[in-house]
């Protein structure tokens, strides 16, 4: 009965002026489902047979070649490799019940029902989306011409060209070609010298004229500005919040970050891991916290009436639809109201990738949408300080500096104790040798005939000094100072001669430092 159901319906397409397909032209490309008939499906059948269980009709699904293949009662919707045994086919061709049904106003046209019938005819293989399909390595195809492609892109473009019976633009002229390549690459137009240079160069050996450009271009800090500006756009940076307010939003280093990550060929996957979740990993750098700042590329309230529950569900939603267009590239989006009419998505899919955002701290910025650094109106908190490049190089140059002295001082001061024993000794020698000196003053009762300045106490016991007659103990919790000024008393000082001050610490009370100062000159000398 199936049988005889099939040759009716055959018959019946003939009689409408309907033909036989013709048999399979080797040469020609086969029909792509992802380019060619998913896009029929989604836009005339999904509505009715898609995805979303509630709106399909029939119990049909065109969704998976599983569904799509099932045997019904009146046969199956398709059947791989023969249009006439598809009910599909007969059902677009249907003069009196067409799909889609009249009333949706939603026809295919004639070339759309050709697309469906070859694709029938080729087995109706089916594909899943493309962004879940790994790229694979295909081998370059055999072209006529082979003296025009000069690698596998320019073998995959002319194998196309011929293919739809079209020749190949000729080859751009030096100036052009330098235009492009540099428009291209850094965003900016190339300058008079530059072209001059570059085709002078490409006149004596075009190869590598344009090698050299291509390196110097890639090089250059503009390339990675150039290659940064679309990634930006997908992640909605801006400068300010977006809302009514439009507040500044202080994020322009990540903006440079990205620029450096283009410049330095950063891989893809950690240029994903180092934005999306760069403050977990293990001590993260400055950068890699910079990195995370694409969590708060979105738009922020900083009204004060804001609800909280509102716009925490507005901030995951935002998150949620720009992480998985841009790195998924899907529309999980359309599952935020509802289960996905056409891709394979459900609300709880949604809410369920939202939880990745749980732990970004907007809090405090809800609570005090006017707060952040100094309490500014123009700031949103929580923020960080960031040290610029620049800063960043003077200060490890200053700190290699400060490893060199430090290392140099630990070797003076390892050095120190035997030359302090050495001088120690020579001093008592000329001490007891009875040596002619000059005692100018010491810290006693000597007069220097000058106004003395701050509390000289002196005692007479406790430990002598090798001089004078009286001893002054000092005890202060912080810095104090004992000078003489208009000092009458003055001597010269000539080559050999040595100032020395005694000076007893005690175990427990022992100063920081102790300075002897000398006024010489018309300046002090420490």
């Amino acid at each position: 009965m199936f049988a005889r159901l099939l040759v009716i319906n055959a018959a019946l397409t003939l009689a409408v002026g309907q033909t036989p397909p013709a048999k399979p032209d080797p040469n020609r490309v086969p029909i792509d489902f992802t380019r060619q008939v998913r896009p029929i499906l989604s836009q005339h059948c999904f509505a009715c047979h898609g995805p979303d269980r509630e709106a399909r009709k029939a119990e049909l699904c065109f969704v998976t070649i599983e569904d799509a293949t099932k045997m019904r009662e009146d046969g199956a919707a398709i059947v791989p490799g023969n249009r006439l045994s598809s009910r599909l086919w007969h059902r677009i061709n249907d003069d009196e019940s067409p799909m889609p049904p009249a009333e949706a106003h939603n026809a295919l046209t004639k070339e759309q029902v050709e697309t469906l019938g070859r694709w029938l005819d080729e087995g109706a293989s089916y594909a899943p989306h493309w962004a879940y399909v790994a790229p694979i390595a295909v081998a370059a195809p055999r072209v006529r011409e082979t003296g025009w492609p000069r690698g596998d892109i320019d073998r995959h473009v002319l194998a196309r060209l011929e293919a739809e019976g079209l020749a190949h633009a000729a080859d751009a002229d030096p100036v052009t070609l330098m235009r492009r390549l540099t428009l291209d690459l850094s965003g900016l137009p190339p300058s008079a010298v530059q072209v001059d240079r570059f085709v002078t160069a490409y006149e004596a050996e075009p190869q590598a004229a344009y090698s050299a450009l291509l390196d110097r271009l890639l090089a250059s800090h503009h390339y990675g500005e150039r290659m940064a500006t679309p990634w930006l756009d997908l992640v909605r940076y801006a400068d300010t919040v977006g809302y009514h307010g439009d507040q500044e939003h202080n994020v322009w280093p990540y903006r440079e970050w990205v620029i450096d990550a283009f410049n330095d060929n950063m891989p893809f996957d950690r240029f994903t891991i180092e934005q999306l979740a760069g403050d977990l990993l293990p001590e993260p750098t400055q950068d890699q916290l910079v990195a995370t700042g694409y969590n708060r590329l979105l738009q922020t309230t900083h009204e004060g009436g804001l609800q909280l529950a509102e716009y925490r569900a507005i901030y995951l939603a935002d998150r949620v639809r720009n992480a998985s267009a841009v790195w998924m590239g899907a529309t999980l989006g359309c599952a935020q109201c509802h289960d996905h009419k056409y891709d394979p998505y459900s609300a709880k899919d949604f809410y369920a990738f939202g939880a990745f955002f749980a732990d970004i701290d907007d809090e405090e910025h809800l609570r005090n949408p006017y707060g952040g650094l100094n309490s500014s109106p123009t700031k949103r908190v929580p923020e960080m300080r960031v040290v610029t490049d620049e800063v960043r190089r003077r200060r490890d140059a200053e700190q290699r500096v400060r490893a060199a002295a430090e290392t140099e001082l630990a070797a003076v001061m390892q050095a120190l104790p035997a030359q302090q024993m050495a001088w120690e000794a020579a001093m008592r020698k000329k001490i007891d040798a009875g040596t002619v000196r000059q005692i100018v003053w010491v810290d006693d009762a000597l007069d220097t005939g000058g106004e003395v300045t701050g509390s000289w106490s002196f005692v007479g016991d406790g430990p002598r000094p090798h001089s004078g007659k009286k001893t002054r103990v000092q005890r202060s919790k912080g810095l104090i100072q004992h000078y003489t000024k208009n000092t009458k008393r003055r001597i010269k000082v000539a080559a050999g001669d040595v100032f020395y001050a005694w000076v007893h610490l005690g175990k427990k009370s022992s100063p920081e430092a102790v300075m002897l100062q000398f006024f010489t000159n018309g300046d002090w000398i420490h």
